[in-house]
C-alpha cells in the first residue's frame, strides 16, 4: 500500500499552489470576518476558480462538473485550505448541496442550480438548528403545509452562519405533523429575499456573525423541495455526510500549528527557548503527530468517495478528530504564551497577530456545529462498531 499521491495528482497541487500565489496578495495575511472556514469570501475569487472549471471538479460532467476524481478535490481543498482562500462564498453550495442535489434533487434544481453553484455564482446557507432543537434535529418544529402547488413555511432557525449575505437557505421543515418525527420532515431551497424572510444577527464571543432567521408565511414552489416528501430526514442524513467530510478542519489550523512551533523556537524564557522545555517540545509533538492522523482520516474519507461508496461513520470520525486538533492547537498556543495569549487582533501587544486568542474561542464551537462530538461518537460506535444504542 502506498501513501502517496500520483504525479499528476502533485502536478495539479503545484498548479493550485501557483494560482494561489499569484492571486492572494503577500499582504492578505488571512484575516477574516467570520468563521475561520467559511468566513473568508469573494464571489470574484469565486468565479476565478469557476473559470478555471475548480468548483464542482468531482462532480460528473453531466452535472456541470469537470469529473475528476475525490482525491484531486482532497488536494485542492488542502491547498485551498493551507492558502487560506477566500472561497465562503460558494463553499457549502459546492461541497454539500451540489453532491445532494445530484443525489435527490429533480430535474429542475440540477438544471438551475447546480450550473449556477460550478459558476461561483450561488451560496447557500444551512437551516437546521432551531432553538429547541440542536443535536436531536428531528425534534425541529418549523412547518411547510402545502397549498397548491406551493407550500407555506412558518418557523425559526438558529446559528445559521451567512444568511446576511447568502442567496438561499437550505431548509429542513416538518411537513407531517402526525408522522413519527424522523418522518414527516422535507428539505426546501428557500430565497433568503423571499417575503417573509428576517435575518437578524447573533454576535458570538469571538466578534463573529450567525443569525437567526424568521419565516413567516414564506411561499415556496413545491419544485424547490430537494427529494421526497416526508423524506427529507434522509437528504439530510446524506448532506451532514458531505459537511462532515474534507481536509479543511484539520488543515485549517496547520498553519496556525507551525507559527505556534516558531513562536516556541524563537520566544526564551529563563535564557532558554521554550521549545527546550521537553514538556512543551512534548505537547507540539503530539500535535504535530495529531496532524497526520487526521489528514489520513479525511484522506480516507476521499478514497472511498472515489471507489464510488458514501462514508458515513468514516466521515464522522474524521470531522471529530478535525474539530478536536483544532482545539488543542489553541489551547497549546494559549499555555505557551501565557497572559499574551488573551490579547486579541489589533493590539500592539498581540503575539501572532491576535490568531491564537481568535482561533481559541471560536473553536469552542467547533465540536458543536456540524452535529456535536458526542453525536458523531454514537454514529461511529453504532453504525462503524455495530454497538447497540
Amino acid at each position: 500500500m502506498r501513501f502517496a499521491f500520483t504525479p499528476e495528482q502533485e502536478v495539479f497541487r503545484q498548479e493550485i499552489r501557483d494560482f494561489l500565489r499569484d492571486s492572494i496578495p503577500p499582504e492578505d495575511d488571512g484575516a477574516d470576518d467570520g468563521e475561520p472556514s467559511e468566513g473568508r469570501a469573494s464571489k470574484e475569487f469565486s468565479q476565478r476558480l469557476a473559470a478555471k472549471g475548480w468548483i464542482g471538479l468531482a462532480w460528473p460532467k453531466e452535472h456541470g462538473g469537470k469529473g475528476m476524481g475525490y482525491i484531486e478535490r482532497f488536494v485542492y481543498q488542502e491547498e485551498m485550505t493551507f492558502g487560506r482562500a477566500p472561497m465562503g462564498h460558494h463553499q457549502t453550495a459546492e461541497r454539500q448541496m451540489g453532491p445532494s442535489i445530484i443525489l435527490d434533487g429533480n430535474d429542475y434544481q440540477k438544471k438551475t442550480y447546480l450550473p449556477a453553484i460550478a459558476r461561483g455564482e450561488l451560496s447557500i446557507c444551512i437551516g437546521y438548528s432551531e432553538p429547541n432543537s440542536g443535536s436531536d434535529l428531528a425534534s425541529l418544529s418549523t412547518r411547510a403545509v402545502a397549498d397548491g402547488d406551493d407550500f407555506v413555511i412558518t418557523g425559526h432557525k438558529i446559528w445559521i452562519s451567512n444568511a446576511h449575505v447568502n442567496d438561499y437557505i437550505w431548509l429542513a421543515a416538518r411537513t407531517n405533523a402526525d408522522a413519527p418525527k424522523h418522518k414527516g420532515i422535507s428539505v426546501f431551497m428557500v430565497p433568503v429575499d423571499a417575503p417573509g424572510v428576517t435575518v437578524k444577527p447573533i454576535w458570538t464571543m469571538a466578534g463573529s456573525r450567525l443569525n437567526e432567521v424568521f419565516f413567516d408565511n414564506v411561499r415556496v414552489n413545491r419544485r424547490e423541495m430537494v427529494g421526497e416528501q416526508d423524506r427529507g430526514w434522509y437528504v439530510v442524513a446524506a448532506n451532514l455526510d458531505f459537511e462532515r467530510s474534507g481536509i479543511e478542519r484539520v488543515a485549517l489550523n496547520l498553519s496556525l500549528f507551525e507559527e505556534i512551533a516558531r513562536f516556541a523556537r524563537v520566544t526564551q524564557r529563563g535564557g532558554k527557548p521554550l521549545l527546550a522545555d521537553p514538556i512543551v517540545a512534548g505537547k507540539l509533538a503530539e500535535i504535530a503527530i495529531l496532524f497526520q492522523v487526521g489528514r489520513r482520516l479525511a484522506y480516507r474519507v476521499s478514497w472511498l468517495q472515489s471507489q464510488g461508496k458514501t462514508p458515513n461513520y468514516e466521515a464522522s470520525v474524521s470531522k471529530v478528530f478535525g474539530t478536536e486538533i483544532s482545539q488543542r492547537v489553541a489551547k497549546v498556543g494559549m499555555e505557551l504564551m501565557g497572559h499574551y495569549g488573551q490579547i486579541g487582533e489589533g493590539s500592539p501587544w498581540a503575539k501572532l497577530r491576535g490568531y491564537v486568542q481568535r482561533t481559541y474561542l471560536l473553536s469552542v464551537s467547533d465540536t458543536i456545529r456540524g452535529g456535536t462530538s458526542e453525536v458523531q461518537r454514537n454514529i461511529v460506535a453504532q453504525r462503524g462498531l455495530g454497538l447497540p444504542r
